[in-house]
């Protein structure tokens, strides 16, 4: 089966709907969905959106505080780009699709978190990712010229010559391969947490775009600059909790077990710290102590506060027999947000023709070795809406999709699994030696280690799941053992600490400030109707 139309959009996401909603006042648009259309990094975001609403608050501010979290890595360029559009693309939200953010006698509420000098998050109490998807993907079943797809698992692109002609589809549905083809193809997948055992990112977040983008040979860059978010929620039940940074930003503590603050002794900003310094604290906190958590502590702030700014977290922790108002809140790093990613522009501009990224999948050094709290949101708004301009200058190009055929998916023998068990163990692997040797603290033995370990894993897959039907663990798996060898490829290029990545063998900067960047070789690209 084929679909056509001006525009093909891999991802439901914030980037994938602001892009689809703009684009689609210039043609038609596929919009495809990995699982429900509401699943996804968005839907699940806490904080806020970062943008200059306060007076006494400037662009200037707000970009001297993301090059400082960004550690030297980012561009002034595109810092100064997107924090200047940051106000109008979010006085967008509220003017067109009736986004509430929350308010305070009667003014926008503006939270501070961490790496911030100035209050600037616009949030909707401690659901935001809630408001925004709802909202957007509201609008979206509105547009005439916006097809949703959903449980639509992108496969492979089709490119020819450097230039994307769309992609191959697995419709969890029904079961079958499905040709998209489109004048302009945009990846907004998100980004890779999962491929950490301990992650704050749901299920859907292993690397599609990423792995599927390098597999058609565009660059990648800096996959080894992976965040970890200082306070997930650490009990057996509570899978992928995030414990908001607003919520420091409010007053809140860390702790130890009896009761002792120890920020003071990592950086002069304590719980304020830009998120790298935090995690690896809380980290270096546990490896002394061996103790299994470190603690959040407001309770000395009121009760009344605490339920009406943090909502969702008082009551989804009630649920685990924690109140928050009278109880230290056990909290962990977790993988949370992936900085690298395809190389791209500020309007989605990746090395392949016709081919555009953006959000999380995509790294236009916006971020730089270290994201600054709620700036991801920022980003993916600036950018998807800057993408959509350019998209739509490429579809009137273009002109009509390209009729040409996609070369055949040809499953020859293949047969369904009967073996998930093995796929299970490889995910579960790679999810624990990524953790183990590639998380937050790295040594060239770790990652020799982890990349020995992935190698195995790799050999495994080539060997006993190529006469495979599709199915989707099985490109679960794929991509995220791809992504983690690109991440363990570009931590081994760092010959540094910078950022959010710390090597005990380079605990030093380097003088010289480059990217890791990595291609696949024509000879080494997967044939694109190969079964896997």
């Amino acid at each position: 089966m084929r679909v056509s139309s001006d525009f093909l959009v891999i991802g439901s996401g914030i980037s994938g709907l602001i892009y689809a909603l703009k684009a689609a006042q210039c043609g038609t648009v596929s919009l495809l969905s990995k699982d429900q259309i509401t699943e996804g990094s968005t839907f699940y975001a806490q904080g806020g959106i970062a943008a200059v609403f306060d007076e006494k608050d400037s662009i200037d501010i707000h970009v001297e505080d993301t090059l400082e979290a960004g550690d030297g890595l980012c561009l002034r360029e595109v810092a100064q780009e997107i924090c200047s559009d940051g106000p109008k693309v979010v006085q967008e939200l509220i003017d067109n699709y009736n986004v509430k953010f929350t308010n305070k006698k009667g003014e926008i509420d503006l939270g501070l978190e961490g790496g911030h000098s100035q209050r600037r998050v616009l949030h909707a109490q401690d659901k935001t990712g809630i408001e925004l998807q709802t909202k957007l993907v509201d609008a979206a079943k509105k547009e005439q010229n916006i097809s949703i797809f959903e449980n639509h698992v992108a496969i492979n692109l089709f490119t020819d010559n450097n230039v994307c002609f769309g992609a191959y589809v697995y419709d969890k549905t029904k079961g079958k391969i499905m040709n998209f083809q489109a004048s302009v193809t945009t990846i907004a997948t998100g980004g890779a947490g999962k491929a950490f055992l301990v992650t704050s990112n749901p299920d859907v977040c292993t690397g599609d775009g990423i792995a599927m983008v390098y597999r058609a040979g565009a660059k990648i860059i800096n996959m080894e600059l992976i965040q970890f978010h200082p306070t997930s929620l650490y009990h057996p039940h509570a899978k992928a909790f995030l414990i908001t940074e607003a919520m420091r930003g409010e007053g809140a503590k860390l702790v130890d077990k009896d009761g002792n603050r120890f920020m003071n002794k990592y950086h002069p900003k304590k719980e304020l710290a830009p998120r790298d310094i935090v995690s690896r604290s809380i980290d270096a906190e546990l490896k002394a102590s061996g103790d299994d958590s470190v603690f959040l502590d407001i309770t000395h702030k009121d009760p009344a506060f605490v339920k009406e700014r943090f909502p969702m977290i008082y009551e989804r922790c009630l649920t685990f027999g924690i109140d928050i108002t009278a109880q230290l809140i056990p909290v962990v790093p977790a993988a949370h947000y992936t900085i690298g990613g395809i190389k791209a522009t500020t309007s989605g501009e990746t090395t392949i023709k016709n081919l555009l990224a953006i959000g999380e999948a995509a790294c236009t050094s916006f971020h730089g070795a270290n994201r600054l709290a709620s700036n991801s949101l920022l980003e993916a708004l600036v950018c998807g809406s800057k993408a959509a301009k350019l998209g739509s200058t490429i579809c009137i190009d273009t002109g009509a999709p390209s009729k040409r055929p996609f070369p055949k998916w040809d499953p020859g023998e293949a047969e369904d699994s009967d073996e998930m068990v093995i796929i299970k163990q490889n995910w579960d692997e790679i999810r624990r030696f990524m953790w183990n040797y590639v998380g937050i603290v790295r040594s060239n033995n770790r990652l020799k280690r982890a990349s020995h370990r992935l190698d195995i894993v790799m050999k495994e897959i080539n060997q006993f799941y190529w006469d495979f039907k599709i199915h989707p663990h099985l490109l679960d798996l794929r991509n995220l053992a791809q992504v983690a060898e690109l991440i363990i490829r570009c931590a081994k290029g760092r010959k540094e600490s910078r950022g959010v990545h710390y090597s005990i063998d380079f605990p030093m900067k380097s003088d010289v400030l480059y990217n890791t960047e990595l291609q696949i070789s024509m000879v080494d690209r997967i044939p694109i109707n190969e079964e896997l």
